[in-house]
Parts: structure tokens; C-alpha cells; sequence
């Protein structure tokens, strides 16, 4: 069996504080295959951006990793320096986030900014890095590269600043791209250019694309794999189409009983009870239990681990039950 592009393993991220420690994320694994994208959804606060910026080595202070281990095409890249993680972010990992701005100098004009960074993780002439750098910019549909390549970030819409941070993330030929709502507040019609983007280059160059997101339109349309997130852990993984279709988790059935659907009428959508919990109040036993409709005695005294169901695996406690049952 081929080894996985990105294996996270037992991941544990937490944030010291006067009050105590805080755990953001709560032993937490998964792969990514290479060419695979897999999506990453949840309510905000389950850990789903941080688990990103822990992969790529972003971590704001005084977050830290704190159990675990992280690899990468083989090679183990949570224990690294900043500086030697800092050679292979970019190189190896690219990012792209929810707003371009964060992402590109105002200072500097758009061909500056892709030239220099084909230049930091290469070896080219500056001659060929901007050739490459027009080139990236055709490949994410800039159209007139040529012409804009001496344009500031303020000049190019929403749109156009997301397809040239996609153009930053892609001058090094990286492995695998941490993708941060890429497309949040863009219209639906550059949203569907955006994700082609993406399919594209996992099809294309085997680029493995971790995608973060809220929106499960996004996810159904643009991923291979799903993994459903809540307080820090892993609720539910698997195919998208069936954890869309046939969700597992009490959490994931409310999540796509939450979404309206066109061509059906109800009278009432699905509403999860309650909030996601503070990370200084996280439940005993299972996080998802005092919302569960099914919750029982031991979700409330012992926290499930992934648990195989069909062909997804989901942390509760009811498929645990449901073996149990089938071999008396």
C-alpha cells in the first residue's frame, strides 16, 4: 500500500494560559493521499484552521504543538526548527487563505511578489522566474498576465487577488496545499472557478489539497474525503458522498440536515441544540454528547475513538453498540 503524502498522527495542539492549559486540538489523526483532496468541515471553533496552520508550522504563540507527530512525503516536519520549516514551507507546502490581502504586500506590485518567491525556493535567473511567474498567472486565469504583471494588489477584484495568492502558493511545485476557506465571500460564479482551480491541479500535478471550509456545497463538489471536526477531534471521516448522503455521526446528520435542499420543500430545517463548547468546558466523555439526541450513559463517562462503519469511520459510541449486538 502506497504511503500516504501527508500522515497526521495523535495530533495534540495547546495553548497555554494563566487559567491553565488549554487543548485545541485532542489527539487527532488523519492522511492525506497524494492527488486527493480532502475536505474539513465544522462549526467554527472545532479546530479546523488550526489544525492547518499546526501542518504548515503557523501556529500564532502561544499555541505549540504538544503531542504527536506530523510527516510529510516521508519525512517528519513538527519537530523542525523555524528555519528549516521555513525552507519547506512554500517549497513543499503552500497556503492559501481566506483573504488574499493577508497574502500579498500592498507595497509591492503582483509580478514583484511572484518573482521573489520563485526565486527564494529556486534557482533560476530572474529572467526565467518571470516567465514562470507570467506563466502561473495564464495557468490561474489572470487573464492579460503579461499586462498585469506590474499591477498592484488593489487594483485586481476579490477574485483575482485569490487566484494570484493560488499563483503564489503553486511557484515552488509544492506537494500539498492547505487550502483556508479559499473561497469565502466570492461570488458563486468565481467560487466554481476557484474549485475547478483546485480540482485541476490535484488532477493534473498531484498536488494533495487539504480544504477547510464551512460551506458543504464547496466540499460535495470539490473533494474526494471529508472529515467532520467538533471540539478539536475527529468526528466522522470517509467518501464525501457518503458522508453527505449517509452521514454516521449524530453531529454530521445534523450538520447536512442543516443544509436546505433545492426541489424539496420542509417545513422545518434540522437545528443542532446548543453551541459548540468552550475549549475551558469541554464535556466529559464524548464533546458532541449534552446536543446528541442519542446520547447514552457511556457517552457521557467515555470519549469514542473512530470506530469503522461501512466505509467511513465515526467516533460514537452507537456503532460500538451495534457490533457488540451482531456478535451475541
Amino acid at each position: 500500500m502506497a504511503q500516504p503524502l501527508l500522515s497526521v498522527e495523535n495530533l495534540r495542539v495547546e495553548f497555554p494560559t494563566r487559567h491553565g492549559t488549554l487543548v485545541a486540538i485532542d489527539d487527532t489523526s488523519f492522511h492525506i493521499d497524494e492527488g486527493e483532496i480532502l475536505g474539513v468541515v465544522g462549526e467554527s471553533g472545532a479546530g479546523k484552521s488550526i489544525t492547518g496552520m499546526s501542518i504548515i508550522g503557523l501556529l500564532d504563540p502561544p499555541g505549540r504543538i504538544a503531542g504527536g507527530r506530523i510527516h510529510l512525503d516521508g519525512q517528519r516536519i513538527d519537530n523542525l526548527s523555524y528555519e528549516q520549516m521555513r525552507r519547506i514551507r512554500g517549497k513543499k507546502i503552500g497556503a492559501i487563505f481566506q483573504d488574499p490581502l493577508t497574502s500579498l504586500n500592498p507595497l509591492y506590485t503582483i509580478g514583484r511578489q511572484l518573482v521573489e518567491t520563485i526565486l527564494t525556493h529556486s534557482e533560476m535567473s530572474r529572467a526565467r522566474a518571470r516567465k514562470r511567474a507570467v506563466e502561473l498567472l495564464v495557468e490561474v486565469g489572470i487573464p492579460a498576465a503579461e499586462r498585469r504583471f506590474d499591477s498592484y494588489p488593489h487594483q485586481f477584484s476579490g477574485g483575482m487577488r485569490q487566484r494570484v495568492v493560488i499563483a503564489l502558493a503553486l511557484c515552488a511545485n509544492p506537494r500539498l496545499i492547505i487550502a483556508d476557506e479559499p473561497t469565502t465571500a466570492l461570488d458563486v460564479s468565481v467560487q466554481a472557478q476557484i474549485i475547478a482551480l483546485l480540482k485541476t491541479l490535484s488532477r493534473e500535478h498531484g498536488t494533495a489539497v487539504m480544504l477547510v471550509t464551512h460551506d458543504m456545497g464547496v466540499i460535495a463538489e470539490t473533494a474526494d474525503r471529508v472529515a467532520v471536526m467538533y471540539a478539536g477531534r475527529l468526528a466522522e471521516i470517509g467518501p464525501v458522498q457518503e458522508v453527505i448522503q449517509r452521514p454516521k455521526h449524530p453531529y454530521t446528520v445534523g450538520l447536512m440536515g442543516s443544509i436546505p435542499t433545492i426541489g424539496h420543500r420542509i417545513e422545518r430545517l434540522i437545528q443542532i441544540e446548543g453551541a459548540m463548547p468552550r475549549l475551558t468546558d469541554i464535556p466529559t466523555g464524548c464533546a458532541f454528547n449534552p446536543r446528541c439526541p442519542k446520547a447514552f450513559d457511556r457517552c457521557r463517562v467515555e470519549r469514542p475513538e473512530l470506530i469503522p462503519v461501512e466505509t467511513s469511520e465515526a467516533a460514537c459510541w452507537l456503532y460500538d453498540r451495534e457490533r457488540e449486538v451482531a456478535r451475541a
